[in-house]
């Protein structure tokens, strides 16, 4: 579902934990990539293996190849139920995105976000308040 401006921040302290993980906390590029995980980001990719982040219940790692750039790999960790909402799992493609505020992860055969990572400094930014309906 694609997440529109009120309605995300509306609901972006409730959805924090599932929906949107930090550039520190959540993903890596390969040796291979350039030195800005932001722009190594950028493609498709296919979803090559799903393991338990040790030490952190609920949390799982994608090892993900570049279907774009020959050799890049891309590890990116995630809330367990974000991924299982997704209906995502080894093989299946995703598509990262650079925004302003960080990188899109979508579902490449809907093109819909299913997760975003934003840049350690936008996300300090963000203040976490109650969600009242």
């Amino acid at each position: 579902m694609p997440a529109h401006a009120g309605s995300f921040t509306s609901s972006a302290s409730s959805a924090a934990s599932d929906s949107v993980g930090s550039v520190s906390d959540s993903f890596r590029g390969s040796s291979n990539s350039s030195s800005n995980d932001r722009q190594a980001a950028n493609g498709h990719y296919e979803i090559q293996q799903v393991l338990a982040v040790a030490g952190q219940p609920g949390r799982v790692q994608l090892a993900l190849k570049s279907l774009d750039r020959d050799g890049e790999t891309l590890t990116l960790e995630l809330p367990q139920l974000t991924l299982a909402r997704a209906q995502l799992g080894s093989g299946d493609v995703i598509t990262a995105t650079p925004r302003p505020y960080g990188t899109q992860f979508a579902v490449a055969a809907s093109n819909e976000a299913f997760f975003l990572v934003v840049e350690d400094a936008w996300l300090n930014e963000l203040p976490s308040r109650p969600v009242t309906l």
